[in-house]
């Protein structure tokens, strides 16, 4: 491990050289243990990776130049543009299927044996006893994962079988979404998918750009704006692409789905066209066209599509209490082995003791019985059956059934936030002017004076006044001398909202498809039910909806004006002089615009109050109010202005421009002229905007916080938005404090940054995707350790990448359960991550819900399904498990007792079909019953989420009740075996029916014992085993003789019946039952469980 620190020489913390002499201790412990108990499946596992390597090996990915329209002319080849979502194909299926099933320790064990009796000398039984369960369970196996696989294989069919238009010399052909190649120029419709990465070249729209959705890649609702390469814009006709000669270069494929870079070259022009290409340039695979019709000339095809980069391949889930059952059947192993070497021991190596050893060990192999995959995959279903069914949480489906113990052992929940958390709707709530504040239920004030002030207006214009369309114009130009109005105040601050923004008005057309003609706009076209806004931030659209209902209405925009309606239904024209878009770094946007009617130039801008409270002139409440909002959990911006002369803007736009063409510090030098622009601006209002939680959120977060989980919240979105959320869903509890890490860039700030985390106590971490990616880079195990200890971290700016890094290195780090919740295409890389995926189908469609292992309809149906079905599958699996296992040790325990008496002889005690039986129709329907048990009511796990922090630690299924259950398996068989060879010395001939007899009643008693609520099914359950081993007793009584031959005599009904037998057979049961019985009262009575308190 290299040392923590660089040249930069800060003090290294202790904590640093804590891991080295850890890695060494784990290099030493690699002997014959590690090779036998797991270390043969890791060699195989890496054997099998290192095959898979070879055979195909990843290919550089490039950079390259693609030329319209002839894709012929590329060079290389480039992958196919199929979408493949299957994990097998026809010759993988059955290895693939089988290395699954066959890698549990559990089920290879069973193989060997099975396969052991076809060799004469070691046959101990028939060989149905031992082939047809594991053909039973192999068959369920592959059953279930080939009606996966083809329903997988159907959903990706459909997708590659979409038809597109390609544009050729020859006009249009449809061709598949598969067939499609780089360098082919492909047509999408609106509502259209778009088939594969490509460069956006023309559109039907006339201001040359279009909306596209991108739910499915980053899991943002909003519509994203993207232009059309201008050089190709331009052209008179679509089929004139094919006559110049132009190609793009693009640069290597890459993850990042924010950043491109690119040129677009035309060589058949005089002086050489080059444009540079950005992300807007850009139309991503999996996202939808929303607006007109688009043209691009494709740059990437199926594996090297940004969606399928950041998409990562399921993995096949194994619950931890598989593993832990694992883990038994492995000491039950050892057990089973030093048992058979201590039998032939004691019979002192005689003869062929190898061979008799191995008889031993196939004689004790129902210590491990194969009823326990069978019993727990059924009882699987069987939970899978009952959460599909729960009427409290309808449309909740589960697609992986191997997993639903799971949900009751999670320590972390990572959940993303829009449309997990919010509904992603936003509405207005606040608008602070300073001295005066206006809520949801004194809007109509505003409308008052909005009517008021443009009605004055125009009274003034028409009494000839060249006043223009502000009233206040004279005051504003005197200085700050005059105290404006309150109504000329509200004026500006609406006029502002209403001007400062991205958002486009957008007109279903019912008249042509090229958009209406001029002459209609005022009075068909700007309709009010007609129109829909459409901007890439979902707050933006909530503020212009807002002006719109107090009287200022956004009617028309393009990329160089816009119109407003007015009250009384006047437009008033503005022209976009410049516009100067919202960043993550800068997180402001501002807009210079120019009214038509008095030619008055005005700079808006509006943006976070970190960023905006340097930029306004002095005041002395913004601070405080911005507080006061974001306590209610209302995003705030600050909306402020300038008026410009005619002078100023020009010196400014000739700045401006240069800085625009400088090659070098291109972006510092443009920052630097708008900033020049960005000095004392007049303060005009702050907003307060809410996006509406989903159902339930809060008391959700806090049901599952008092259960002891920890909440992490991964989102793509803004760390001011994070933060706001986070406290209104209270993620983050009132009284405490919240640490926002600084963004750190190097290993020195990272180091920083983190000893100044270290300090804070009980706070919660909030923290950039930037910042991480650092952090991770150079100290991931002090990162994680710190943040562990946090009681809520929320990750803003994530990439869906960078959310599966943080499951696995939570799994890695702390081998803790996660659980990941998300309802986008962006959350399915987390969810496939995570020990238990959930989905959630929200308006970001069911990308999310389908990759998941669970899909619920609803955030707030999570705290039912992780107390209730996840405590009831977890404790019900464990009880059933052990009680399998224990089933499997009380007849070995009995055989071992026989062969020890009758001279250690190798000789079976029951006969196959009694053994067949004994796992089956005598005592699995009562076994099975126990998937029906529960020891709390829901309502009670519910009320008390507390009880779920018991289930974390994993006490229902440990070594110490493994040991409980091994004691008793002894003590039992011990009694049934010896019980019946004391009291039956005389009848010997039927020892068999005597002690099987008392071993079925022991089991159906102990199931009783094991029960803590009775369900009718249970009783039905156990008087039906009961009959049937009545029944049996008197039709196939010749099984029960001892071994080979019946010594001649076949049990006599007569002798059932006889007072002696029944005596006999219930006090071996009393005796090996009572004690039981007592000890599990006593328990109850001096220290009863936490739950049983509640439940009396």
């Amino acid at each position: 491990m290299p040392l923590m620190m660089s040249e930069e020489g800060f003090e290294n913390d202790e904590s640093d050289y804590q891991t080295l002499p850890r890695a060494r201790v784990n290099q030493r412990q690699r002997g014959l243990g590690w090779f036998l108990f797991g270390g043969w499946k890791v060699l195989c596992g890496s054997c099998c990776d290192c095959l898979a390597h070879i055979c195909r090996r990843k290919k550089e990915l490039k950079a390259r130049t693609v030329w319209l329209g002839c894709p012929e002319k590329c060079e290389e080849k480039f992958p196919k543009n199929t979408i493949k979502n299957q994990k097998y194909n026809i010759v993988t299926f059955v290895p693939g299927v089988l290395y699954q099933q066959f890698k549990f320790f559990l089920n290879l064990y069973f193989l060997v044996v099975a396969c052991s009796q076809f060799v004469p000398s070691l046959k101990i039984g028939y060989l149905y006893t031992y082939w047809a369960p594991l053909a039973f369970v192999l068959a369920v196996t592959v059953v279930r994962e080939a009606v996966d696989e083809v329903r997988r294989f159907q959903r990706d069919k459909e997708m590659n079988s979409q038809l597109y238009s390609k544009l050729t010399v020859r006009g249009k052909i449809q061709v598949k979404s598969s067939d499609i190649q780089v360098g082919d120029l492909i047509i999408v419709e609106k509502n259209q998918r778009i088939p594969a990465d490509m460069i956006f070249l023309r559109t039907s729209e006339k201001n040359g750009a279009c909306f596209i959705r991108t739910d499915q890649l980053d899991g943002e609702t909003d519509w994203k704006l993207k232009v059309a390469v201008g050089c190709t814009q331009r052209l008179p006709a679509v089929g004139d692409l094919f006559s110049i000669s132009a190609y793009v270069y693009a640069q290597r494929p890459q993850l990042d789905i924010h950043s491109f870079e690119g040129n677009f070259t035309r060589e058949d022009a005089d002086p050489q066209i080059h444009e540079s290409l950005s992300i807007e340039n850009t139309l991503w695979a999996s996202t939808v066209v929303a607006s007109g019709t688009v043209i691009g000339v494709v740059i990437y095809t199926g594996k090297e599509t940004r969606s399928v980069l950041n998409t990562s391949y399921a993995k096949n889930k194994v619950g931890l209490l598989d593993l832990e059952l694992n883990r038994l059947t492995k000491a039950l192993f050892l057990a089973q082995v030093v048992l058979s070497v201590v039998m032939v021991a004691l019979q002192g190596f005689v003869g062929p003791w190898f061979r008799n050893l191995f008889r031993f060990v196939v004689l004790f192999s129902y210590i491990i019985p194969i009823s326990l995959r069978v019993n727990l995959d059924m009882g699987k279903s069987a939970y899978g059956w009952m959460i599909m069914k729960d009427e409290n949480i309808p449309g909740t489906v589960v697609r992986t059934s191997t997993i639903p113990e799971e949900l009751g052992r999670l320590v972390y929940l990572l959940t993303d936030k829009t449309g997990t958390l919010t509904q992603n709707e936003m509405i207005f709530k606040r608008l602070h002017l300073g001295t005066v504040s206006y809520g949801t239920d004194t809007m109509d004030e505003i409308q008052s004076h909005i009517v008021q002030s443009y009605a004055q207006v125009t009274s003034q214009s028409s009494n000839g006044s060249t006043s223009g369309s502000t009233p206040s114009r004279k005051s504003q130009s005197s200085g700050p001398k005059v105290r404006k109005s309150v109504s000329s105040r509200i004026h500006e601050a609406v006029k502002a909202i209403a001007l400062c923004h991205n958002v486009t008005p957008v007109y279903e057309s019912h008249t042509s498809v090229n958009g209406e003609t001029e002459t209609a706009e005022a009075d068909q076209d700007f309709s009010d039910d007609n129109r829909t806004y459409q901007a890439s931030s979902p707050d933006e659209v909530a503020l212009v909806r807002w002006t719109e209902s107090v009287g200022l209405t956004l009617v028309n925009r393009d990329l160089t004006s816009l119109q407003l309606k007015t009250p009384s239904g006047q437009i008033l024209s503005f022209y976009i002089l410049q516009i100067f878009p919202f960043t993550s770094e800068s997180k402001r946007m501002g807009i210079i615009v120019r009214e038509e009617s008095t030619g008055d130039i005005t700079f808006y801008m509006k943006g976070a109050d970190v960023a905006m409270a340097s930029i306004v002139q002095y005041n002395d409440w913004l601070e405080e109010e911005c507080g006061n909002m974001a306590r209610e959990g209302l995003r705030t911006l600050v909306v402020a202005k300038k008026s410009l002369s005619e002078e100023q803007y020009q010196d400014f736009e000739n700045r401006y421009n240069q800085a625009k063409l400088s090659i070098h510090d291109r972006t510092l030098k443009v920052a630097a002229v708008v900033e020049s622009l960005e000095r004392e601006m007049e303060l005009l209002c702050l907003t307060g905007v809410e996006d509406q939680l989903q159902a339930d959120v809060r008391p959700t977060l806090e049901l599952l916080r008092n259960a002891g989980i920890k909440i992490w919240m991964l989102t793509g979105d803004k760390l001011e938005t994070a933060t706001c959320i986070a406290k209104s869903s209270h993620l983050v509890s009132r009284n405490q404090d919240i640490h926002v890490f600084r963004p750190v860039s190097n290993r020195g700030e990272a180091h920083l940054e983190l000893n100044a985390f270290r300090r804070k106590h009980d706070c919660a971490l909030v923290i950039s995707g930037d910042s991480l990616e650092v952090c991770l880079r150079y100290y991931e195990h002090e990162f994680v350790e710190l943040a562990c200890q946090c009681p809520a971290v929320v990750c803003c700016r994530c990439s869906p990448t960078q959310k599966a890094q943080i499951v696995r290195l939570l799994q890695q780090h702390t081998a803790n359960r996660t659980c990941a919740i998300g309802d986008g295409g962006n959350d399915v890389s987390m969810i496939q991550a995570a020990d238990c995926g959930i989905g959630i189908e929200g308006k970001e469609g069911k990308q999310a819900s389908l990759a998941a292992d669970f899909s619920i309809t609803q955030f707030k149906h999570i705290g039912r399904l992780l107390m209730v079905h996840g405590r009831n599958s977890y404790k019900r699996s464990a009880a059933l498990g052990q009680f399998v296992m224990h089933r499997g040790m009380i007849i070995s325990t009995m055989q071992a007792v026989f062969s020890s008496i009758f001279f250690f002889a190798s000789v079976p005690l029951y006969q196959g079909f009694l053994m067949v039986g004994y796992a089956t129709i005598y005592t699995m329907f009562p076994v099975f019953s126990l998937v029906l048990d529960q020891d709390v009511k829901p309502e009670m796990a519910l009320l008390y989420p507390e009880l779920y922090k018991d289930l974390t630690k994993g006490r229902s299924l440990s070594f110490k009740t493994f040991l409980i259950w091994v004691l008793i398996s002894v003590y039992q068989g011990g009694i049934l075996m010896y019980g019946a060879l004391v009291l039956f010395e005389s009848e010997f001939v039927h020892v068999v029916a005597i002690s099987f007899t008392a071993l079925i009643l022991t089991e159906l008693l102990m199931v009783a014992l094991t029960i803590r609520t009775w369900h009718w099914l249970m009783v039905v359950a156990e008087f039906f085993s009961f009959g049937c081993y009545l029944a049996s007793l008197a039709f196939l009584n010749e099984y029960f003789g001892i071994g080979r031959v019946s010594f001649g005599a076949f049990l006599d009904l007569s002798f059932i019946t006889t007072w002696p037998f029944l005596w006999k057979v219930s006090a071996i049961t009393l005796v090996s039952c009572l004690p039981l019985y007592i000890i599990k009262y006593l328990k109850r009575k001096f220290s009863p469980p936490s739950y049983s308190k509640l439940s009396s």
